[in-house]
């Protein structure tokens, strides 16, 4: 773009994409900024353009229509000169300047050298998305030992299957479709393990009835695991991995209520990857700063709350998607829209939705954060999950810091939540600055409340000769680094 942008746009995964089509489609000038080398986000991750014909990966996602009609509305305003779409930028920091927002990033598109870039704008949406939650058991720093959206990231970026024999656990609907994939792909799915039981939907009919497309997916899901023979184990988990060099076997147990293992089920099975999941913490990193005001959800996080057109209490900034909340592709797609029509509408500019189609627009809003409760409350972190650590347990694994330092800092120091936690053993303080190991140190410190990260004003970890470079680099409407091609 030549002139200054009327919107910039953080993250650009199914939220912020609806949202910068939909204020491209107002007329609004838009700087959309991502760290991914394509859009999509996780949800829509795909292997890089000159590879995608060698590895086929269109059968692991859903909504591929709508994904392309997205991709060629963006082409559209880049093409026309509305659209600046920034790739492989890492936003570092956002601040209030001269009325508006300077978003302050890191351009990584050629590695290792990283070019500063400022983009400016009366209006700031954040659409970051969330992380996997971990809980951690004894062995889970083993080579071998991932994330589900670990394990999902690997096949939907490039067609990897992380191994040959492999052990999910954890809790939610998400272990079943990357179970299915992982089945399709070749791989032994030895167990799926789902800490929660079934029968606890049941106390949430409504949720279920106002969202059939949930069931029809989640049926997609059941039939392909039981044609490759896979088992879904209620009210179990993995309570230890195992391995020398990297992870050999896993042991799973049957839980009681509260998630503490019951006596005499333990077993072992031979595995050569593990995939555990906790639900998502959302990515709040860039909110913090500004103080906006937080609230808290049914999965024990805290989110940025927003009003009914998703504005946060800092005016002129805006939240859609998993910032305000965990609740799926499609939720984050109508809230990208919804708030997208609130800049609209706070710019002066005409509606794109209209009255009909917005209040539309709002119901499956409501429909969505209804369904994402029920889920919360029917998928549960146990509350007993800390029985299953040894004192010997690594909880922060950047600072190896185990879970007897963790308890001994509540004990003798009266350590309350994870902040704390991090003061007296560094626990948080490592590369990752607590993504891991922050949920798990705020239940173990026994913190009152939901968990939210701890505030940083540098949310990406950054080069000092980038920081040192910052005054001399001019503003993006002017920066010669360009806009990057690749919208797909």
């Amino acid at each position: 773009m030549t002139e200054p942008a009327d919107l910039v746009v953080v993250g650009a995964g199914p939220a912020g994409m609806a949202a910068a089509v939909t204020a491209l489609a107002g007329g609004l000038r838009v700087a959309l900024v991502d760290s991914g080398t394509t859009v999509g986000g996780q949800f829509w991750r795909h292997p890089p353009e000159h590879a995608r014909a060698a590895i086929p990966t269109d059968d692991l996602h859903h909504r591929l229509r709508e994904h392309r009609a997205l991709c060629g509305a963006l082409s559209a305003g880049r093409e026309a000169g509305r659209l600046d779409a920034r790739l492989a930028h890492h936003v570092w920091s956002a601040v209030h300047e001269d009325g508006g927002f300077a978003v302050h990033a890191v351009d990584r598109r050629t590695p290792p050298r990283e070019r500063t870039v400022v983009l400016r704008a009366p209006r700031l949406l954040v659409a970051t998305g969330a992380y996997d939650r971990q809980l951690p058991f004894p062995g889970w720093d083993l080579p071998g030992v991932l994330t589900v959206g670990g394990l999902q990231a690997l096949l939907k970026g490039g067609g990897v299957v992380a191994g040959s024999r492999v052990a999910l656990g954890g809790t939610g609907p998400f272990l079943l479709p990357v179970a299915a994939a992982l089945a399709a792909r070749g791989a032994e799915v030895v167990a799926v393990c789902e800490a929660a039981h079934p029968g606890a939907w049941l106390r949430h009919p409504g949720a279920l009835l106002r969202n059939p497309g949930k069931w029809a997916e989640g049926a997609g899901y059941a039939a392909a695991l039981a044609r490759h023979r896979v088992r879904v184990r209620p009210r179990t988990a993995i309570v230890a991995a195992e391995g020398d060099d990297r992870v050999t076997s896993v042991r799973i147990a049957a839980l009681a209520a509260d998630g503490s293992p019951r006596p005499g089920t333990e077993r072992r099975a031979a595995v050569d990857a593990v995939g555990v999941g906790w639900g998502f913490v959302p990515q709040l990193d860039l909110l913090l700063p500004f103080g906006c005001r937080l609230t808290e959800t049914a999965d024990g996080n805290a989110v940025v709350a927003v009003d009914d057109g998703r504005r946060t209490s800092v005016p002129g900034l805006y939240a859609a998607g998993e910032t305000c909340g965990v609740g799926g592709a499609a939720l984050a797609l109508a809230e990208g829209r919804l708030a997208a029509e609130s800049v609209l509408a706070d710019s002066g500019a005409a509606s794109v939705l209209g009255p009909a189609r917005r209040a539309g627009v709002r119901a499956a809003v409501a429909r969505g954060r209804a369904f994402a409760r029920a889920l919360a409350l029917a998928h549960p972190v146990p509350p007993a999950w800390s029985s299953w650590l040894t004192d010997e347990t690594v909880v922060c694994r950047c600072e190896e810091v185990s879970a007897g330092t963790v308890r001994a800092a509540r004990a003798d120091d009266d350590a309350r939540d994870h902040r704390q936690v991090k003061h007296l053993t560094r626990a948080g303080m490592g590369w990752c600055q607590g993504r891991m190991c922050g949920p798990a140190v705020h239940c173990l410190a026994a913190g009152e409340g939901a968990y939210t990260p701890a505030e940083r004003l540098v949310a990406t970890p950054l080069t000092l000769g980038a920081l040192a470079d910052l005054d001399d680099r001019p503003s993006a409407a002017t920066d010669t680094g360009g806009t990057d091609k690749e919208c797909s």
